[in-house]
C-alpha cells in the first residue's frame, strides 16, 4: 500500500545496482564446474584470475558492452568488494585477457574434462559451424583479410569454429580461433579434432556445405562417425534432378510441400528436396523456375 507520494521527476544520484542473482549464478557455476583449477595455473601472481574472470562474466551477463568497458564497471567499490578484488588498470585486464587467448587449447580440453566427467549426456551428437568477426584494429595477429560475413572486407577478421553437444542438450564443448582469411574446409579440421575424442562411436557429426570436402568427411568416417551435411551439387545431381519426378519423390511436409527422394551411393546417400513456398518464390522474382533449380539448393549428403 502506497504511502507517500513518488517524484514526478527522477534525478540522478551517486548510488548504483546490479543484478545480485547473476552474480551468484556465476559464483556458483564456478564452483560447481571446478573452474578455478582450470583458470588459477595459468596466473598464480599478481591479481587473482579467478575472482576477475567471476566478475567480468558477470558483467557480460548484465551490461554486456566492450570490455574496455568492463573495466570501468568491475572497478567500482561494490563490485570489487563483491569479488574480493582490489581496484586495477585496464593493462592488468588485457594481459589477463592475453594469457587466456595464449592457453585458450588446453582450458577448453580442460573444461571438456570437467563437463564429461561431470554429465552423463544422452548423446554426443555435434552441430559444428564457422563464422567471423571483425577487428577494428590492426595489431592482432591473427587478423587478415578474408570473406567477410559481417560485409567488411575492409576490415581485418579472425575466423571462428564452434562446436556444441546437438539437440536437445545444446551445450558448447569446443572454440577455436584461426586466421581471418582461412576457409572454412581447412578450419574444419582443426575444430572437429578439438572435439572428435569425446565424441561415441556411430555419432552424428552436423555441419554445412562451406566445410564440406572429401577429405573432411573421410576424417569423420575414419572416426566411425556418421555425418549430415549441405550438398555441392555437381553434374550428376543435375540430371536426377532434371528427371525428379520420375523418381517418385516422397511427402516429407504436405503442408508445406516439400518433397524428396533419397539417392543410395556406396558410402553415403544423398537427399535431394523440392520446396513448393521457393519454387513459387522463384517464380514471382525470376518468371517460371523448374522444380530442378529449386532443389538444388537443398541438397543433403551423408552417411545416415
Amino acid at each position: 500500500m502506497q504511502t507517500k507520494l513518488r517524484t514526478n521527476e527522477i534525478e540522478p544520484n551517486e548510488n548504483i545496482s546490479f543484478p545480485i542473482g547473476t552474480l551468484y549464478l556465476v559464483k556458483r557455476l564456478y564452483e560447481n564446474l571446478n573452474l578455478s583449477s582450470i583458470f588459477g595455473k595459468h596466473k598464480t601472481r599478481g591479481i587473482d584470475i579467478n575472482n576477475l574472470l567471476q566478475a567480468l562474466v558477470s558483467y557480460k551477463m548484465t551490461d554486456n558492452f566492450s570490455i574496455k568497458r568492463s573495466h570501468k564497471w568491475i572497478n567500482r567499490p561494490e563490485v570489487l568488494d563483491e569479488f574480493n578484488l582490489p581496484s586495477f588498470s585496464e593493462r592488468t585486464l588485457y594481459r589477463v585477457l592475453e594469457t587466456l587467448g595464449a592457453n585458450r587449447e588446453v582450458i577448453i580440453l580442460d573444461i571438456q574434462d570437467v563437463l564429461f566427467e561431470r554429465y552423463a549426456f544422452e548423446h554426443t551428437n555435434i552441430n559444428m559451424d564457422w563464422t567471423s568477426l571483425v577487428l577494428h584494429g590492426t595489431k592482432a595477429p591473427l587478423g587478415k583479410y578474408g570473406y567477410s560475413r559481417d560485409h567488411r572486407p575492409d576490415k581485418k577478421q579472425i575466423t571462428i569454429g564452434v562446436t556444441e553437444l546437438a539437440d536437445p542438450i545444446n551445450v558448447p564443448i569446443g572454440m577455436t580461433i584461426e586466421p581471418g582469411n582461412l576457409n572454412d574446409q581447412i578450419h574444419f579440421k582443426k575444430t572437429y579434432q578439438q572435439s572428435s575424442g569425446r565424441l561415441r562411436e556411430g555419432s552424428l557429426v552436423i555441419f554445412d556445405k562451406g566445410a564440406n570436402s572429401v577429405a573432411n568427411t573421410q576424417m569423420i568416417r575414419g572416426d566411425n562417425m556418421q555425418y549430415i551435411t549441405g550438398k555441392k551439387l555437381n553434374k550428376s545431381d543435375d540430371k536426377i534432378i532434371a528427371k525428379f519426378e520420375t523418381y517418385n519423390p516422397q511427402v516429407v511436409d504436405e503442408g508445406s510441400g516439400i518433397r524428396g527422394i533419397m539417392i543410395e551411393k556406396p558410402n553415403s546417400t544423398n537427399y535431394l528436396y523440392f520446396l513448393r513456398k521457393a519454387a513459387e518464390r522463384a517464380a514471382g522474382n525470376q518468371g517460371q523456375k523448374s522444380c530442378a533449380t529449386d532443389t538444388r539448393s537443398k541438397g543433403h549428403s551423408g552417411k545416415y
